[in-house]
Order: C-alpha cells, then sequence, then structure tokens
C-alpha cells in the first residue's frame, strides 16, 4: 500500500530533493525503514548507532504524532500521509497571563493610537491597558526577532527587553528588516532599539548586549511576563525553555530553514514544553544553519508575526493559542499543516518526576553535542586560502572538491573543482584518489570539515584539507573579483 510521506527541507538533501514521496508499509516504522533502504544516505539522519528513530525526528500520522499512538507499530493505510518533524528549529483559550492586572489608564495619545486595537471587542481598553502593562522579552534580535520586535512596539507592548551579542552583518539585511544599511557594524540590540523607538516612542527598551547563560537567564527572564524565543541554536532553545518552565513564563517559539517554519507555544503550566516535543538536539552539525543552507527572505517575516501575534493573545487572554499545537508552515508551497503536540509525563523539565532541577547546574553544550563533538572527533587539518593559491601556483598535484549543490555553485565557482554533494559523498569515495591530497571547499569552511569526518567515518585514508573559512576567504584575500555571500 502506498503512504506519502512529506520530507523535511533539512532531509531533502537525502532525497534528491524530493519533498514527497510515495512509499510501502502497514505501518510507520515499516514506511520509515523503506525510506532509508531507498534513500540509504538518510539513516544516518534518522537513526542512531542502535538503529532507533533519533529523539529530535518526530513522525506524525494525518497530524497525530506516533507517540501518542502506537509507536512505530502504528498502522497506516493507503491515503495516510506521515510527516517527519525535525527540529529545526487546538489550544483552548487561556486567560491574560496578567490574571486581573487592570494596567494604567490609556492617555488620549495611546487611544488614538491603538484605536485599530480599541475597536476589536476581543482587545478594547481593556485587552490595550494589559499590553501597556505587559512586558516582552525577545531572545534573539535576527530574521525572527525583528518582526516581533517591531510589531510588538507598534502593538503598545510597555516593555520589550532585547538580547542578542552579534552585530549587524550586510547578510542580515536580507531579511532582518529592523536592520538598515547604515547599522552594518553596529550591535543588533542598539539597532532595534532605535527602530523601536521610532515605531513606537511609548515603549520602554531594556537591552542586553551578550549572551544569554545558564547563570543569568533566570534573573533576566524573570523581569518579563512572556520570552519570544527567536534564536538560531538549539543551546539557546533548550535554555529558554527549561528557564521559563522553571520560572512559569510561556515560551512562544519560533524557528526556520530555508522555506520552512515553525511556530508553537511551549507553557508548560497550561500544555507541552519544547523538551516534551524535542528530548534531545540532532547531532552537532547535523542540521546546517541558515548561513550555510539559506533562508527565503519573507519567511521569517511570516513566522516571526505569527509569534507576535500569540505573544498578543497571551497578554489580552481570550484567544486559541498555539499551547499543544505545532504550526508547520511551507513558504515555497504555500501550505500550512496543524500537528497536534502533548505533554510528556516522562520530561526531565516539566514531567511528574523532574531531573532538571538547577540550570547553573545543568551542561547545554554538553547535552546539544558541542563538547562531545569537539573530543570525539580528531581536528581536521585546514589550509589557508594563500597557502593552497601557493602550493597550487608552484604546480604541485591537488584534487579539490567542492561539497556545495548545484544551486550555490551558480553564485561562484571555484576553479577546475570536482563537484560531489556533501551528501554523495560517502558513495563516491572510489573517485578520489589516495595518494593524492584533497582540499574539500563550501561557502565558509563548515560543511568542508562535515565532509572530511564523513570520508574518515567510511575509512577513506587519503590525507584531505578543510580550506579554512572557506570560498569566501578566497574571495577576500586571493581573488577580489570573486563574491562573497
Amino acid at each position: 500500500m502506498a503512504i506519502t510521506v512529506l520530507i523535511p527541507t533539512t532531509l531533502r538533501s537525502f532525497t534528491n530533493h524530493r519533498s514527497e514521496l510515495e512509499l510501502e508499509g502497514s505501518t510507520a516504522g515499516e514506511v520509515i525503514r523503506s525510506l532509508a533502504d531507498e534513500y540509504p544516505e538518510t539513516k544516518k539522519a534518522l537513526f542512531d548507532e542502535n538503529g532507533g528513530l533519533r529523539p529530535f525526528i518526530n513522525v506524525f500520522v494525518n497530524g497525530e504524532n506516533i507517540k501518542v499512538l502506537q509507536g512505530n507499530d502504528t498502522p497506516v493505510k493507503t491515503g495516510d500521509e506521515i510527516m517527519l518533524i525535525p527540529a529545526i528549529a487546538g489550544g483552548a483559550p487561556i486567560e491574560s497571563i496578567l490574571g486581573d492586572t487592570k494596567g494604567e489608564k490609556l492617555t488620549n495619545e495611546e487611544i488614538l493610537r491603538y484605536s485599530r486595537h480599541l475597536l476589536l471587542q476581543e482587545v478594547g481598553i481593556k485587552g490595550q491597558k494589559k499590553l501597556k502593562a505587559a512586558k516582552v522579552l525577545i531572545v534573539g534580535i535576527g530574521g525572527l526577532g525583528a518582526p516581533l520586535a517591531q510589531y510588538l512596539a507598534a502593538a503598545g507592548v510597555g516593555k520589550l527587553g532585547l538580547i542578542d551579542f552579534d552585530e549587524v552583518d550586510e547578510t542580515n539585511l536580507q531579511r532582518q528588516v529592523i536592520h538598515g544599511t547604515r547599522d552594518i557594524g553596529r550591535p543588533k540590540v542598539a539597532s532595534a532599539k532605535d527602530s523601536i523607538k521610532q515605531i513606537n516612542p511609548l515603549v520602554k527598551v531594556e537591552t542586553y548586549n551578550y549572551m544569554l547563560t545558564a547563570e543569568n537567564a533566570l534573573d533576566i527572564i524573570s523581569e518579563y511576563d512572556v520570552v519570544a524565543d527567536a534564536s538560531d541554536n538549539y543551546q539557546c532553545r533548550y535554555l529558554v525553555n527549561d528557564a521559563c518552565v522553571m520560572l512559569g513564563k510561556p515560551d512562544v517559539f519560533g524557528a526556520m530553514y530555508q522555506f520552512e517554519g515553525q511556530a508553537s507555544v511551549y507553557y508548560a503550566k497550561e500544555g507541552p514544553c519544547y523538551r516534551c516535543m524535542y528530548p534531545s538536539p540532532p547531532p552537532a552539525g547535523l542540521v546546517p544553519s541558515c548561513a550555510t543552507g539559506g533562508v527565503m527572505g519573507a519567511l521569517p517575516g511570516i513566522i516571526g508575526t505569527i509569534q507576535a501575534n500569540e505573544v498578543i493573545k497571551l497578554i489580552v487572554g481570550g484567544g486559541e493559542t498555539l499551547v499543544g499545537r505545532l504550526l508547520n508552515f511551507d513558504a515555497w508551497k504555500m501550505r500550512f499543516r496543524e500537528l497536534k503536540i502533548h505533554k510528556d509525563p516522562n520530561c526531565p523539565i516539566c514531567g511528574e518526576h523532574p531531573t532538571i532541577t538547577k540550570l547553573e547546574e545543568y551542561d547545554y553544550a554538553d547535552f546539544c553535542g558541542i563538547k562531545k563533538q569537539e573530543e570525539e572527533e580528531a581536528p581536521v587539518e585546514a589550509i589557508e586560502a594563500k597557502e593552497l593559491k601557493r602550493r597550487l601556483d608552484e604546480g604541485e598535484k591537488i584534487t579539490i572538491i567542492d561539497v556545495r549543490e548545484p544551486h550555490e555553485r551558480a553564485i561562484t565557482k571555484f576553479l577546475d573543482a570536482k563537484v560531489i554533494p556533501i551528501g554523495q559523498l560517502e558513495r563516491r569515495q572510489n573517485e578520489l584518489d589516495p595518494t593524492v591530497d584533497t582540499v574539500f571547499v563550501c561557502k565558509e569552511g563548515k560543511r568542508s570539515i562535515l565532509a572530511v569526518n564523513t570520508l574518515r567515518e567510511a575509512g577513506y585514508k587519503g590525507r584531505m584539507f578543510n580550506l579554512k573559512d572557506g570560498i569566501n576567504a578566497w574571495a577576500r584575500e586571493v581573488d577580489p573579483t570573486m563574491p562573497q555571500y
């Protein structure tokens, strides 16, 4: 029987970029095994060393997580739809998180400014006063944080906290619309604060130009009513989730990659938390970042405004929130899907017997595999762009392998490199000569490190190098006529 399997963007490089497959099987587990058999490169992403499905992959049959059905034995039939939801990353009406807070009286200026809210019965004067009294922390002022900050400021949220330790880069401007060309090189929190004051000078803005850590998270988050997680790494996402659970705060979550976005509200008082959905993150390096894989510029605007909408409903009260629901959006196909998520009684932070009780004693870097990756992987030998140029100019025989995808190579080609996309390296290693030094290249030297480690694990014995900082370094240091991207 043919079952439709929907492949997420993060796994499509292993399925020849196909987004939908028709596969055979009578149970969810059989269908997933069929996927791995038909596309062997997916095995490493889907299954751990013991053959079990990795915890960061959630499998839904017709919108229901198999965890609350029959697991891998969940029966499927022709016409059913299986969706894989990796970490990328109906609710009931909830009363305002501010409780009975009445808030300060609105001034005439505020009544005029927020008049379109006041005309809504569901918001009105009462709701707008709650917005004025509310304090919201936005973690990350990038693609998602930009529309979040803009719309929450426009809506009249009384105080916005902005935390981000990064500076504005030219590549941010394609999607991070709160920043402008003149802001390049400035701290993102400073740039965003200026923009917010232009949108609504009535909003108070507190900035934190440093990283959120296990040591400072509780102190910072305790000052706010809601946290909007617009971060871009797993370490921060689990930290925000855990701090929110401990403090009883809602975590309004958003994530994106290429054309796919996710949004939910993780609120342990009312439903599941982030760990209930994703007990553990993917292995470090397995899921690429937007800097590596790209992102549609309008996508964070869509997901970020959905997050802003959820924040407003939590403050005003009465609306149906995304607590207990995951909204999945495919911008390329313009398709929304809603998936039910459930509280896990065995969750280590919000379950019946929590084991995580002190943030400062929990090692988030170790949990997210960052330390393990550093300890287990042998250092990858790097070669500087100028050194590679020297060796090539001297006529030394060197094999250069470009591991980028075809559409990315269209931006700029690299010398006479042999093209082997990273997902094909293991099965095409016989095309390499182990007696000749091989240099792997990509945009910025991250995927090329992964390429070297992939071939090491596959048993390749030749000497391998990573072009340090990638093709962008070559463009900066050797050939300024090449574009950087």
